[in-house]
């Protein structure tokens, strides 16, 4: 098969097209054959090394859609082969075979859930990783109906999600994006916008999806709470303003439930363009270029 790898670190054309063993799933493990992949900004930063890695190749892509093709032996989880499903291929150093970039994913039970059936295979593929993140810093955020939350790069993939599931739980949403998202995030549900260019109002916590970092803490009320979503790289607490960040994992569960909401009309999902599998370094080098509305995804 035909995967999506890195063997040296770099820009976009360090990604390498190479074919590999179609791999065998182990106990616990399902093989989905990729219908599409989402290309999100971690794959970028594995590809540019800026987690570090290995002296082996790193397999690529976290967002997957596609059909059940195996399961691993002593996996009894009622997925039947043929199933339409999502998942997250988990975690940023994947060895070939389990990266989603790629003509067959390996993933774990815990990682997929059925696929969405108002959705075509590439709106799908966007919404694994994107609104799981989203889904598990607003649990970090533990807001209530009726308290008040700023969502920063709300036009984004992570932040219109927020901006959709906070909205969905009554959270009163401030959108902070460009002037000319303002329709875009108003239609997510957002009671208020702000651009980018004007300091926002006081608020009972922030989900900084556009990796603001201290530069919004003063938008944060006394003892309120500030949420990133780069693990780790949250400012320090301030005036008692509680300050951490999300660091997204797997669950079959939440999972199945945003897609539930796709289902809905909850959560909408945008694909920018779509490339095919061979051209991913294409794909890449337009992510770089910045101003893409929507994933680009990956077609094998």
């Amino acid at each position: 098969m035909r995967a999506a790898v890195v063997t040296s670190f770099g820009g976009p054309e360090a990604v390498e097209i190479v074919e590999t063993e179609i791999p065998e799933p182990g106990p616990g493990q399902i093989r989905i054959k990729v219908t599409a992949a989402a290309l999100n900004p971690v794959d970028a930063g594995v590809r540019s090394g800026a987690f570090g890695g290995t002296d082996e190749a790193i397999a690529l892509g976290w967002d997957v859609a596609g059909t059940i093709d195996a399961t691993g032996a002593d996996t009894d989880t009622g997925w039947r082969i043929g199933d339409e499903v999502v998942a997250m291929a988990y975690g940023p150093f994947k060895r070939p075979g389990t990266g989603a970039h790629a003509e067959y994913v390996l993933v774990g039970t815990a990682d997929l859930a059925k696929a969405p059936e108002t959705l075509d295979a590439p709106l799908a593929a966007t919404l694994p990783l994107n609104s799981l993140t989203a889904a598990q810093a607003l649990d970090l955020l533990n807001l209530t109906p009726g308290q008040t939350l700023l969502v920063t790069g709300a036009a984004g993939a992570v932040g219109a999600y927020a901006v959709q599931l906070a909205t969905h739980q009554g959270i009163e949403v401030t959108a902070l994006a460009r002037e000319t998202d303002e329709a875009y995030v108003r239609a997510l549900g957002a009671a208020h916008f702000t651009s980018t260019t004007v300091a926002p109002a006081s608020v009972d916590a922030v989900l900084d999806a556009a990796l603001l970092g201290e530069t919004a803490l003063p938008w944060v009320r006394d003892a309120g709470t500030f949420v990133g979503v780069i693990p780790g790289a949250h400012p320090a607490p301030v005036r008692g303003i509680h300050t951490t960040s999300v660091s997204v994992t797997p669950d079959a569960t939440r999972l199945a439930e945003l897609v539930t909401l796709a289902d809905k009309g909850v959560l909408t999902t945008r694909v920018a363009e779509t490339y095919p599998l061979t051209e991913a370094a294409k794909a890449h080098a337009r992510l770089g270029e910045g101003g893409v509305r929507g994933r680009l995804v990956l077609v094998p």
